[in-house]
């Protein structure tokens, strides 16, 4: 079962890392549309989703999820402004990561409006 690993841009200027197996749900979590999401998304509401990637099972995600929190903001930046180089940057641990289109989810975030 495949599982994704995704960045948000949130408010003020900051992003949040996440992996999950149901990337519309979290997402809905995550805004307050539907119960659960993160402390942080709470007090620092998502604006896009900034990043995403299939990941081959959860323990790819987590770990690939693990490695991006530790880059610093710089090194965040670079590889949302260019998915496909996350291996490179965080090496054999996102081999198997496939970028995705964000745009697909860009509905859930209009409909806050």
């Amino acid at each position: 079962m495949a599982w994704y690993v995704y960045m948000l841009r949130c408010r003020p200027d900051t992003l949040y890392t996440g992996s999950t197996p149901d990337v519309e749900h979290r997402l809905r979590q995550h805004l307050s549309l539907s119960s659960g999401g993160a402390k942080y998304t709470r007090s620092h509401p998502p604006t896009a989703l900034a990043a995403l990637w299939e990941a081959p099972d959860a323990h790819a995600a987590h770990s690939i999820e693990w490695h991006i929190k530790r880059l610093n903001r710089a090194q965040k930046l670079a590889v949302i402004a260019a998915p496909e180089t996350l291996s490179s940057l965080l090496g054999a641990c996102a081999d198997d990561a496939k970028p995705l289109d964000t745009s697909v989810y860009d509905p859930v975030f209009t409909d806050l409006s």
